[in-house]
């Protein structure tokens, strides 16, 4: 029987930022997540890549889950990401702008063919309208244990960007979609993490969407640092 973990707090680091990783040891967040992807310019993400070994053998130290972005599999980096993060045997991959379920089976395939263990599990990010409208699909591969799929992030603020929404800060124009992504979560059975809050002076704003979050039935929130 599989340990509970809860996903109560996520946090993104980008790979290149060494300073923040020397502090993983002492976070209190449940998990992090190894951002190779939004966080990284496309000249240094080869380069950060090849660092990543080495953040993830001294996972014995740190209290917290790792997961790590990876680029998307149809750009140049995508494939030796995956690879990369399999063979440090991350906790969890997060696949970013995943739109069908084909792009994790394609990432399932990939670690089964590498002989990848089984407890590297597969996260998507849900940051394109395209991802929503398929996102019955999506979940329904958390039913599958063979498919690795465990856990939605919402990427609300490419879901601004992409849509054109008015980024409120009662967020009544996003609600339908990321009501819509626990929805779905639950009947695929997984967990499902809502997106970050953009404005890490306001405290009070903070508190406020994280208990709208548990409200509407997040499991956890993912986090940006200063």
């Amino acid at each position: 029987m599989q340990t509970y973990r809860p996903r109560r707090s996520v946090l993104y680091i980008p790979a290149s930022n060494d300073r923040a990783l020397a502090k993983l040891a002492t976070l209190a967040c449940d998990a992090v997540i190894i951002d190779l992807e939004d966080a990284v310019p496309p000249a240094d993400k080869v380069a950060v890549r090849e660092k990543l070994a080495g953040i993830l053998t001294e996972r014995p130290n740190r209290r917290c889950e790792m997961i790590v972005r990876v680029n998307a599999l149809g750009t140049e980096w995508g494939i030796d990401d995956v690879l990369a993060a399999a063979k440090g045997e991350a906790d969890g991959i997060l696949l970013s702008k995943v739109v069908t379920p084909r792009e994790v089976l394609e990432a399932g395939d990939l670690l089964d063919d590498n002989f990848a263990p089984d407890t590297v599990k597969l996260w998507a990010m849900v940051e394109t309208p395209k991802a929503l409208l398929n996102i019955g699909a999506l979940a329904e591969l958390g039913r599958d244990p063979a498919s690795r799929f465990t856990c939605f992030v919402a990427g609300t603020n490419d879901l601004v960007k992409e849509t054109g929404v008015l980024a409120t800060p009662d967020r009544r124009y996003l609600m339908p979609w990321l009501m819509q992504l626990v929805l779905a979560a639950r009947a695929g059975g997984l967990d499902v993490l809502d997106g970050v809050f953009n404005d890490f002076r306001d405290a009070d704003g903070f508190a406020r969407e994280c208990v709208e979050a548990a409200a509407m039935g997040f499991d956890g929130k993912s986090l940006i640092h200063p």
